[in-house]
């Protein structure tokens, strides 16, 4: 017994956390929380890390739990290790044993208080809208098409600046979250337009469930004139969850950063890896 407890102390001894910078493509996972049915993000990492340390138990724990075919450029991520493999060696050790979707981008040691959940002060989503008539292969898994009508990226933007600061965003909330309020800060949101691509980021110290999606179904509405901003105001503001009915397809959105009160990874370029697509005006819709 005396010795099995010395091993135990040892092992502790020497546990180091262990923070990841991921990228993935989430088309075909179930999201990054591991579920009954289907390929989980968190699910392949796992095996990934098992498959170097059979002895590790621990779950990877993430900045933000993304849905179903989102994907993510700036994941922030985080387990616990007692083995041997430095710190900075683990972006290429798992590289090599993971799917192409999935990409290591830099692997520190960080302190056994950090938290790669708590310990973020604000998590950034980047939503992209192809904007023109025609199709573009190299987009589709990236963007939502919308090609009916030009948006109003402007009348947009307009609408979203009252959502800056804290309140209770009920109306953005699928039903199914375990949150007790939906009580949430956006610290910064902004819509804008180069060439064909419309963009939407918005920054907040965290998310509901399926709250980007739902905000960006009425932003949308907005741009194409179907629904007023002060319509929309009253809707989030009388929590008119009834209301909100339309939520953007998943493949739009990716989470593009995790952020903390110092900097975690050696390359602040690193954070933001998903691309900002610019496209002329070439073929862009009609005035609607």
């Amino acid at each position: 017994m005396e010795g099995k407890n010395s091993t135990l102390s040892i092992s502790n001894l020497h546990s180091k956390r262990i923070a990841l910078l991921v990228q993935y493509d989430g088309t075909d996972f179930c999201g990054w929380q591991r579920q009954k049915i289907g390929i989980s993000v968190q699910g392949v990492l796992e095996d990934a890390i098992a498959s170097l340390d059979r002895d590790n138990q621990s779950k990877v724990v993430a900045a933000g739990r993304t849905d179903a075919g989102v994907h993510a450029s700036g994941q922030v991520v985080h387990f616990d290790y007692s083995g041997f493999i430095p710190g900075e060696r683990w972006t290429f050790a798992l590289n090599g044993r993971l799917p192409d979707s999935i990409r290591i981008r830099d692997s520190v040691v960080r302190p056994s208080s950090w938290h790669a959940c708590h310990s973020a002060t604000y998590r950034k989503y980047r939503y992209t809208i192809y904007n023109a008539r025609r199709q573009n292969l190299f987009l589709s898994k990236w963007c939502l098409h919308k090609y009916q009508f030009r948006l109003d990226e402007k009348l947009m933007n307009l609408a979203v600046q009252g959502l800056m600061g804290c309140h209770d965003f009920t109306a953005f909330q699928k039903l199914g979250s375990g949150r007790k309020n939906a009580i949430t800060t956006i610290q910064y949101v902004h819509v804008f337009r180069e060439g064909d691509i419309v963009t939407i980021e918005i920054q907040a110290t965290g998310f509901l469930y399926g709250m980007v999606r739902l905000l960006v179904g009425q932003l949308i509405a907005i741009g194409e004139h179907k629904l007023t901003i002060e319509k929309f105001e009253e809707r989030w503001q009388e929590k008119l969850r009834h209301e909100i009915k339309d939520s953007a397809p998943a493949k739009g959105l990716c989470l593009i950063e995790a952020g903390y009160q110092e900097q975690i990874f050696s390359d602040h370029n690193l954070l933001d890896g998903f691309p900002s697509f610019i496209l002329k005006d070439s073929n862009s819709p009609p005035d609607p």
